[in-house]
């Protein structure tokens, strides 16, 4: 293999990783936000079943930072937003038009996927919020400490996170509506099952490679 040709394939090698950690990072965004219709009973707690799967999109979010830089991270965060926001409406939509009924009244669908938008405000905002925070954090860790202890970066830079997460989501979806004690409960069942989840997805950040030049 020539010079150019290495110089090539480790070129298209490392835009197909950028390429699978951005779609698997919106991926769970995505499935995080239609499993968060369905409040399941877990460990004596009430939670929604998105929070199964979101707490990954932080590790995720670093995954891309690490593979592509701190700018692709930032526009992919606000593209995952975007998303997720034509989702909801895109199913607010299909919820309201008329149903063909030789097939049926179909209500099913609208009583599960339609959204109720101050639950899906408050995702958005705080999906993007926490994740652009997480972020910052990351590249401080970054710039300080450079590419030593990389499992370490994650635990710090979620650490920042998962709690900003649950705090701005269920401030602005609950406070006002529930008792203050039910909202906290949440606050806490949402960071504590974040919490375990990072300690899990941690061995994920070693298997990309850095991005040259941070």
């Amino acid at each position: 293999m020539t010079q150019t040709a290495e110089i090539q394939f480790r070129a298209e090698r490392a835009l197909a990783g950028v390429a699978l950690v951005t779609a698997a990072y919106i991926a769970a965004q995505i499935l995080s936000d239609i499993a968060s219709l369905r409040i399941v009973y877990l460990l004596g707690f009430s939670i929604d079943a998105g929070t199964l799967i979101y707490p990954f999109t932080f590790t995720l979010r670093d995954l891309v930072h690490k593979t592509a830089g701190i700018r692709v991270a930032r526009q992919v965060i606000v593209a995952a937003g975007v998303i997720n926001l034509v989702m909801a409406g895109l199913f607010w939509l299909v919820a309201r038009l008329p149903p063909d009924l030789q097939v049926g009244s179909q209500l099913e669908f609208g009583m599960v996927l339609s959204p109720v938008w101050r639950i899906v405000i408050a995702s958005i905002i705080a999906e993007v919020a926490s994740e652009l925070v997480d972020g910052e954090v990351y590249q401080l860790w970054v710039n300080r400490m450079g590419r030593r202890h990389q499992w370490l970066r994650v635990l710090v830079s979620n650490s920042v996170s998962v709690p900003l997460d649950s705090a701005l989501f269920c401030s602005l979806a609950f406070i006002g509506r529930m008792p203050f004690a039910v909202v906290l409960s949440i606050f806490w069942a949402n960071v504590i099952l974040k919490g375990v989840v990072t300690l899990v997805s941690l061995p994920m950040i070693y298997l990309v490679r850095e991005r040259r030049g941070g």
